[in-house]
């Protein structure tokens, strides 16, 4: 009888008490080891991350064909709206509720140079092959030029080349991933949490974040509520009906913190709201790689309760280049395992904290453990938008390209595969 493997989040948890326990009773020397090996996975997530910007980024523009342009516009647009909505609503809600458990009483600054009081035995100088911001340029010029190259007669052999050629380097980066990265990860955590708790930093850590992440799951379901309430609106119908259908399609992404994984059940559910065939054949596993206001909510709140926690800057001008930029990026989120985080991980200098430092090992271990909850919120957004661009189409003379949006799905997802 084949054995039950953990799943990522138990492992994490883990992960967590085992560091607490051993940063508790473990000498400097011992802790000395465990930041040496946090500072290589580190490196090497830094190292990583540009190429998956690269490889998912560039796939899945490639993917999007020019043939239903209207129709892609407007569900990009509504995707991204909700978003930033999102992630504007997660700042302002953050900025109101979290100072009244985050104050001097109840917590000291925890900034870079004072919990990292423990020295790594080496480093190793792994550097990536290029920044953050030139890997995202390169495949967003790259990814465009393969759509545009696979929408023309004359160029479309070159484009799918191109395209099937990005296609293996995605996968190649996903199997890193899977089978390097995110093993890797508990044992980051560990010796992550094995450092704040030699520094007595960890119990103040918890104290906070059980709350924050209360507020977190109360705003995914608000998220929800406003983006069916916009549907019903348009729709002239009760979103609750819509809310109570959505639930099957919750609970499978909940379940296997997968958005690809959830599009057959999802798909099922936009028929069930009544949304047409053709809409709802390519919003939705379109909306699955492009719409991801659960994952921008909880990063936007954890990066602010991190923030606050500092004693560092919160303003809105500073969060809202962090989260415009954080909704194009995550683009890449959908095809990798904890992407989202990891997608956010580049961009978290805009707002003052290092990357590979131990307050991005604390995004890390914060966002995956309820990574399961921001990508149920993701994909039940997802309805919400096929439901709008299925009664606006008319007025933006959609009908004539439904057949063109047809072919496009069946590349995203096989007709065998529904």
């Amino acid at each position: 009888m084949e054995k039950k493997k953990l799943g990522l989040v138990p492992k994490l948890i883990m992960g967590i008490i085992i560091g607490i326990v051993l940063g508790s009773f473990a000498s400097e020397s011992i802790i000395s080891i465990f930041v040496t090996f946090s500072s290589f996975v580190s490196a090497f997530i830094s190292f990583i991350i540009p190429l998956m910007i690269i490889a998912f980024v560039t796939a899945g523009i490639g993917e999007l064909r020019s043939g239903a342009g209207k129709l892609l516009g407007l569900t990009l647009g509504l995707a991204y709206g909700f978003t930033l909505i999102s992630g504007t609503f997660s700042y302002v809600v953050s900025r109101l509720v979290f100072p009244t458990f985050i104050d001097q009483a109840t917590t000291s600054a925890i900034m870079d140079g004072n919990v990292q009081s423990v020295a790594p035995l080496f480093t190793i100088p792994l550097l990536p092959l290029l920044d953050v911001t030139s890997a995202l340029v390169f495949a967003f010029i790259m990814g465009l030029g393969i759509s545009a190259l696979r929408g023309n007669e004359k160029t479309a052999e070159i484009g799918a080349m191109m395209g099937d050629f990005f296609n293996g380097f995605q996968f190649i980066i996903q199997m890193v991933l899977e089978k390097a990265v995110i093993p890797l990860l508990p044992y980051y955590i560990a010796s992550t949490f094995s450092l704040m708790s030699f520094t007595g930093e960890v119990w103040r850590v918890l104290a906070i974040f059980w709350r924050v992440y209360l507020i977190i799951f109360a705003m995914h379901f608000l998220i929800l509520v406003f983006q069916f309430g916009v549907a019903g609106a348009i729709a002239k119908k009760n979103p609750l009906p819509y809310l109570k259908n959505q639930f099957p399609a919750w609970l499978t992404a909940a379940g296997t913190q997968s958005s690809a994984t959830t599009i057959p059940v999802n798909v099922e559910v936009a028929k069930k709201n009544g949304v047409s065939k053709s809409i709802r054949e390519f919003v939705v596993p379109l909306c699955a790689t492009i719409h991801l206001s659960g994952s921008m909510i909880s990063l936007t709140a954890f990066s602010t309760a991190i923030l606050m926690m500092n004693n560092m800057e919160v303003s809105f001008g500073l969060l809202a280049p962090f989260i415009m930029i954080l909704g194009i990026s995550m683009v890449a989120a959908p095809g990798a395992p904890g992407g989202a985080v990891m997608s956010a991980l580049p961009f978290l200098p805009l707002i003052g904290i290092v990357s590979d430092g131990p307050l991005a090992s604390l995004m890390i271990a914060l966002y995956l453990t309820q990574d399961s909850f921001g990508t149920a919120c993701n994909v039940s957004g997802d309805n919400a938008v096929a439901l709008i661009v299925d009664k606006v189409k008319g007025r933006f003379g959609i009908a004539e390209e439904l057949e063109d949006s047809n072919e496009i799905f069946d590349e995203i997802v096989p007709a065998n595969e529904i």
